[in-house]
């Protein structure tokens, strides 16, 4: 196979990698699974999208799209080529602001393409957490939604348009259909795979039955946020079955099908006007979460635009965290549970007035003991506290962990306060602990329970309580996926939530759209147990290494490593804010993320070698280009300090290997400038001329591509005593530092702003 991956190289505009370090950063997600693929490939363009389908179709090869790689539940962890376009698909060709919709390809990041369309009016609705680095593929994939879907619904509502590119490599647009338009689809051509799309689509729900079935067995349709299986209740309400329904639209069918039906290029979104520019937050503070979500049905009454959950868990882990604990300012004492409700209006008047009705509605009804109102700056605080709960939730240390298992169930949100009830009576049946966050607002909560899932007991309840929890969610005609998906963590309940001919109208589907199974296999139907491929073997024990510093509070180094969740915060570029991470802002590489610098260690750190655990070349590439900022220590929510484990790395790494040149270089640079201070025009000229620098740069281990500083003729010790002598009355008492570059003043901006610089710094342009 590496033979035919070098041949379609040659044709591949992009790059294709199948070395051992991408294989192992690719092979997981966000989630509990761990899968090596056979290689990753960046497209540049939609030729090579093309080709790739070409190759996995005469290979009989699975390719598994991949954006930001946030997904909870497997969705891009697979054995065959993972394709990722989080740094060639991001363009924004198109935005219409009368009609108010956007084109974007699926690289664009969400909060990146509403600053784009800002100056036009518009924003696009849904809001993940994960919003400053999650692209619209992923979120088209898995139908995401946030904390606002109570105004701006999911995803699948937003979309208006989908082309991509369907098994056979035929390139396809979906969009509205009028009842005539899609009887023109069906008379297409006769061996079009697009036709037969079509077609089945009205063989299968041309039928009152089968309609009916649908109706009686999917989750309830008034609830949002349900991705259970393939759209087909929201189809089957289309004009070409129901008399008044919307015009038909595959579109609505792509929205939670997670990559396994077609592989998107573009998306066309609907926009809507910006929202009013005043808002406030009355954090309600609750001794309970029971008490928090009779409250929240209160709530809604007053037509909230969100109403988030937090339980103490959560509120505690942020009390160790350099970056959010100074985002507790608004709580009092020590609350069990919060409501984050958010009130968007066209003054602030109407922003008080709201809460104030809010507040005694609360009170009159015994619900509650304190009712904060937070307003101007303060609410992107509370609401990067909210943002940051699935991180906060590694910071504990040990091997016991909150799993993403059931984090993604749904339910209507009048059945919220009894299912919650009911589900922790199965906590207490299984002996485990919760934690509980997420929209109230919309029914959906993030439970997780606390597992350990390097143990064979906690496998066998990681598997014990998804089994469970999809009885109790069938039993309020709920969803096990609510924004999150399905993949390989719940598709396997799917047939029990469904029934088995509901089910059967899925694999059926999956059939027609890909019968050589080459998109995204696994996912949705015919997955694998969802116990299978985890990241830990049971029973294999997690070594306890030496270190030089101390990594006791995370009970040894390679649990420090293990406090990354993949959640990808690590992944913001420069528009974001912030500083981490600095070195993927410059490349948009995987590879320099902090992410992928936790999972190498964790990955290697665990490989059974006696001497020196830390002796691989796969680790040292891959925390080169670590500028050891520290930005991810405040920044991560985990608190994944990795300048810290690049040092204790590179300890013992040069113990075995030795010091580069290039690294003793840099550290005695000082002694090294004073000696050649002596004769600066020779040392000037073999580090500029092209034959000797080049040969300079090959022995001491620099790039080829860097330009060496050039020293001055004269040094400023040698200029000072020149023209200031102790004594006189020019000698400079006090001040500030000055540093002299012969450099453009934006360049130095630049430099420091990559190296994360915080000192206050006087330029003086020499």
């Amino acid at each position: 196979m590496k033979a035919d991956l070098k041949e379609l190289s040659k044709t591949h505009r992009g790059k294709i990698f199948s070395d051992e370090i991408l294989r192992t950063l690719y092979a997981t997600d966000a989630s509990v699974y761990k899968e090596r693929p056979l290689a990753v490939a960046f497209p540049e363009d939609e030729s090579d999208i093309r080709l790739l389908i070409q190759f996995a179709r005469e290979h009989g090869i699975p390719l598994i799209p991949r954006a930001a790689g946030t997904s909870l539940a497997g969705q891009v962890v697979g054995s065959g080529i993972v394709v990722d376009i989080s740094k060639t698909f991001t363009e924004i060709p198109e935005v219409n602001s009368e009609e108010r919709w956007v084109r974007v390809q699926p690289g664009v990041i969400r909060d990146e393409l509403n600053m784009y369309l800002k100056p036009h009016g518009l924003f696009f609705g849904p809001e993940t957490s994960t919003s400053n680095r999650a692209m619209i593929g992923g979120m088209v994939g898995n139908n995401s939604s946030g904390a606002n879907s109570v105004v701006y619904g999911t995803t699948r509502d937003n979309i208006l348009e989908v082309k991509g590119f369907l098994s056979d490599g035929s390139y396809v647009v979906f969009t509205d259909l009028s009842s005539d338009e899609f009887q023109g689809k069906m008379a297409g051509e006769k061996e079009s795979l697009e036709t037969a799309l079509y077609r089945h689509i009205y063989e299968t729900l041309d039928n009152d039955e089968v309609r009916r079935e649908i109706r009686a067995d999917f989750p309830k349709p008034s609830i949002i946020r349900r991705n259970t299986g393939y759209a087909l209740d929201k189809i089957a309400e289309s004009n070409v079955f129901e008399k008044h329904g919307f015009d038909f639209n595959f579109s609505r069918l792509i929205a939670g099908s997670e990559g396994t039906l077609i592989f998107i290029t573009e998306v066309k979104l609907k926009c809507h006007p910006l929202p009013p520019k005043h808002k406030g937050l009355v954090c309600v503070h609750f001794k309970s979460v029971d008490e928090a979500l009779k409250a929240n049905l209160t709530v809604l009454k007053h037509q909230p635009t969100a109403s988030e959950l937090l339980d103490d868990f959560i509120l505690n882990c942020t009390k160790n965290s350099p970056e959010h604990s100074k985002n507790r300012f608004f709580l009092k004492g020590e609350p069990n549970a919060l409501l984050v409700v958010e009130f968007s209006r066209d003054s602030i008047d109407e922003i008080e007035e709201a809460a104030q009705k809010l507040t005694e509605d609360l009170k009159s009804s015994g619900l509650g003991y304190h009712y904060p109102l937070v307003k101007g700056d303060d609410i992107t605080k509370v609401w990067a506290l909210r943002k940051a709960a699935l991180g906060l939730l590694f910071t504990t240390p040990g091997d016991a962990k909150p799993v993403a298992v059931i984090e993604d169930t749904s339910v209507a949100v009048e059945d919220l306060p009894a299912y919650v009830a009911d589900f922790r009576k199965l906590l207490e049946s299984l002996n485990l602990t919760c934690t509980f966050y997420g929209h109230a607002s919309s029914g959906e909560l993030h439970l997780r329970p606390i597992i350990n899932l390097k143990t064979e007991e906690g496998q066998k309840l990681f598997r014990k309580i998804g089994e469970e929890t999809a009885v109790l969610v069938k039993k309020y005609r709920g969803s096990l996926s609510g924004e999150h998906g399905d993949g390989r963590l719940r598709g396997e309940f799917i047939r029990p939530m469904v029934g088995d001919k509901n089910y059967q109208l899925f694999k059926d589907l999956k059939q027609t759209w890909d019968p050589n199974h080459i998109f995204n296999p696994g996912k949705i139907v015919d997955t694998p147990p969802m116990d299978t491929h985890l990241r830990y073997r049971a029973g294999v024990e997690t070594p306890e290494i030496n270190t030089v510093y101390d990594f006791s509070r995370e009970k040894g180094i390679v649990r420090a490593a293990e406090f990354c969740n993949g959640s990808g915060d690590c992944r913001k570029t420069h528009l974001s804010g912030g500083t981490m991470c600095p070195s993927y802002m410059a490349t948009r590489d995987e590879e320099h993320t902090t992410r992928a610098r936790a999972n190498i260690l964790r990955e290697y750190l665990r490989k059974p070698y006696v001497k020196n655990r830390f002796n691989h070349k796969e680790i040292y590439e891959v925390m080169d280009l670590c500028l050891s900022c520290k930005a991810c220590k405040s920044e991560c929510p985990s608190g994944v300090d990795v300048a810290k484990l690049k040092a204790e790395f590179l300890q013992h790494y040069y113990e075995a290997n030795g010091v580069p040149l290039r690294t003793r270089m840099i550290a005695e640079i000082s002694k090294l400038n004073q000696l050649t201070s002596f004769w600066p025009a020779i040392y000037n000229f073999f580090v500029s001329d092209r034959f000797t620098s080049a040969f300079f740069k090959r022995i001491s281990g620099f790039a080829q591509e860097r330009t060496l500083p050039l020293l001055g003729k004269t040094t400023v010790k040698k200029w000072y005593k020149k023209r200031y002598l102790p004594g006189q009355k020019n000698f400079p008492r006090g001040g500030f530092i000055c540093l002299m570059m012969n450099l453009p003043i934006t360049t130095i901006r630049e430099w420091a702003k990559m190296r994360s610089c915080y000192w206050s710094i006087w330029v003086m342009r020499w």
